[in-house]
């Protein structure tokens, strides 16, 4: 280890790996992870553009999609090129505050999308339990309101992450087996006793998407419950339609993420299952959260063919 990238136990690199035991197949791997990124940056764009220039999805669950978006378009851009950069141009170095700083985007970023996904949750328990009233309650001040208080959650509740990484010593090696840097992945680099960093990880973790989660599925108890009580079979069938998108994204979205928290703190797995779950877990909702609606939205996709310049059949 060359004494100009260790000062005091605190490396000034890290060195990523990728994913190990399949070095030999990086540029073969690059092929669907480039596929599913190009697909998330034209989709997501494409999504803020239809809600963007159509006024009939100028409501609070296109609105709040639109919040989610635009979070995907982070999450997918803060990991992506520098993989496809150790994919391609066996470029494994990165500095420690970019490191950092990655931990703090991807981590806040989705605890925000987990946010974003209670909010549309609200949305659709409002509109379905009490739709008299439902364009009275989410106005656009309160739609902003909530959408800000998701951010600023999301902030400060992940911002101790990288100074506190900052703090710990490495004293043994700065190589990350990993495709991109995760909080847990430097905790156990350090010469210290993991446990209570898990700990405090675990708590962020569970205050956040946990009881999000929680929420959400409490949403649709009384979502459930308020459509089979409904007197026509067309009725209840409409009202289930308009929440099978948001159902689809959220679980694309939390089943990869419990699996991944869970296998990584608790699990035994093969190291490179594991990092193909974790990359999974960040670029799979991206990609599909556009498809989703963009398939079961009429108004939606018939917009988007028209911004592409495509007549619909």
């Amino acid at each position: 280890m060359s004494s100009s990238n260790w000062t005091f136990s605190h490396p000034s690199t890290f060195s990523l790996v990728g994913i190990p035991g399949l070095e030999d197949a990086h540029v073969w791997i690059s092929i669907p992870f480039c596929s599913i990124y190009i697909l998330s940056l034209v989709g997501n764009g494409l999504l803020l553009a239809v809600i963007k220039t159509e006024p009939t999805l100028h409501e609070p669950m296109y609105l709040f999609l639109a919040m989610l978006a635009f979070a995907d378009l982070i999450v997918a851009t803060t990991t992506v090129p520098k993989i496809l950069c150790i994919f391609w141009f066996r470029d494994h170095i990165i500095h420690t505050d970019a490191c950092l700083t990655q931990i703090f985007l991807i981590h806040a970023v989705s605890t925000m999308e987990s946010g974003f996904m209670l909010a549309m949750a609200f949305d659709r328990y409002v509109a379905i339990c009490n739709p008299l009233r439902h364009s009275a309650i989410l106005t656009n001040w309160v739609i902003a309101k909530i959408g800000l208080g998701i951010v600023v959650r999301g902030a400060v509740l992940l911002g101790p992450h990288p100074f506190l990484l900052k703090r710990l010593p490495y004293c043994t090696t700065n190589v990350i087996s990993h495709t991109y840097c995760e909080f847990m992945a430097l905790v156990n680099l350090a010469c210290v006793d993991p446990t209570p960093m898990s700990a405090y990880s675990l708590a962020v973790a569970f205050s956040c998407g946990g009881l999000d989660f929680v929420f959400i599925v409490l949403s649709y108890i009384l979502i459930l419950r308020a459509i089979f009580n409904l007197p026509s079979k067309e009725a209840r069938h409409k009202s289930l339609n308009t929440c099978s998108s948001h159902v689809c994204v959220m679980l694309v979205f939390y089943i990869p993420a419990v699996f991944t928290y869970l296998t990584h703190r608790f699990g035994h797995v093969a190291p490179h299952v594991h990092i193909l779950i974790a990359n999974l877990y960040l670029l799979f909702p991206p990609m599909m959260n556009p498809i989703i609606y963009g398939v079961r939205t009429p108004g939606m996709r018939q917009r988007a063919l028209h911004i592409l310049g495509i007549r619909s059949a």
